[in-house]
């Protein structure tokens, strides 16, 4: 690859970044003047018309996963989705995308630190359990009690015991969870060497994106070879029919989310819940009531 289309990727790349905050404010029928007026728009018209379709698409999409929402609620389901894969895979992309138009009162995400000194003598899946959904709610886990079949193994955070137990326990772990009636979902976001490598460039070349790196993502590119067949452990060790592994193909980071958020909803026979309609009610007023002014001092400036 030489420079120029390595200078094309990144940019591309740092397109996406620039998409992923405007999709915060979007509608679909604000897209195209949305995009005239910035400017984010501009390339060739397959690029616009692609693009636009993907954000359409996107909405759709996040419209079924509204219904989706009501259903779980309203039949008291319980859903666990997790989220692996290599560092700059696009995880939190997706899960961007799936909470961005939900309740996060019934869509949670839990991101877990590693764990503290207290933790590290507890039973290793007890930390993951306080997050599990009660009935109505998702809990989606941007990366789960897998680390320890790929970071915790690669990194050295765990020993060979402690490795084999994860494998020995965590079928029956994930058996259990299902006959409680927890529905467990698991995606393997796969990219290629190539595609992390152009996706780090793209985090150092941001400064909105540099936090993203961290000294464990660094050692990640030295290590990829050994991530590559700890991943393949893991999938063949823990593709159970109670919870099957389902990779996606996430070197489009677009499609990826698409492909994602579309098998995702296959996954529950959901379907729309009647509302009753929804009336504004008369404001109350009282002759007695005066509202009391507030003092300039505490006002927000208004810079813009």
């Amino acid at each position: 690859m030489n420079q120029e289309e390595v200078i094309r990727k990144i940019r591309r790349d740092l397109m996406d970044g620039y998409d992923e905050e405007f999709e915060m404010e979007m509608e679909d029928h604000e897209l195209d003047a949305m995009m005239l007026d910035t400017g984010v728009g501009q390339g060739s018209d397959e690029e616009k018309n692609a693009r636009r379709q993907y954000f359409q698409e996107l909405f759709r999409l996040q419209s079924e996963l509204v219904k989706l929402q009501d259903w779980v609620v309203h039949t008291k389901h319980k859903v666990v989705i997790l989220f692996e894969g290599r560092d700059a895979a696009g995880k939190g992309g997706v899960i961007k995308r799936i909470t961005q138009r939900l309740n996060p009162r019934v869509v949670r995400v839990a991101a877990l630190p590693a764990p503290n000194d207290r933790e590290r003598t507890q039973w290793y899946f007890q930390r993951y359990v306080s997050h599990l959904p009660a009935a109505g709610e998702i809990v989606l886990f941007d990366r789960s009690w897998y680390n320890r079949a790929g970071v915790e193994k690669v990194m050295g955070f765990c020993n060979e015991e402690q490795y084999e137990e994860f494998f020995r326990t965590v079928p029956e772990f994930e058996k259990m969870l299902v006959r409680s009636g927890i529905q467990l979902v698991k995606y393997w976001f796969s990219i290629t060497d190539e595609e992390q490598h152009m996706r780090f460039l793209g985090r150092i070349h941001d400064p909105l994106k540099q936090w993203k790196l961290s000294p464990m993502d660094l050692q990640s590119r030295v290590r990829w070879e050994e991530y590559t067949k700890a991943k393949e452990v893991m999938l063949e060790r823990t593709h159970i029919p109670e919870a099957p592994w389902w990779v996606v193909q996430a070197v489009d980071k677009k499609k990826a989310r698409l492909n994602c958020i579309s098998h995702l909803l296959e996954q529950m026979p959901y379907h729309e819940v009647p509302h009753d309609p929804v009336t504004l009610p008369e404001r109350v007023r009282h002759d007695d009531y005066s509202r009391r002014p507030v003092p300039a001092h505490m006002y927000v400036p208004e810079k813009y």
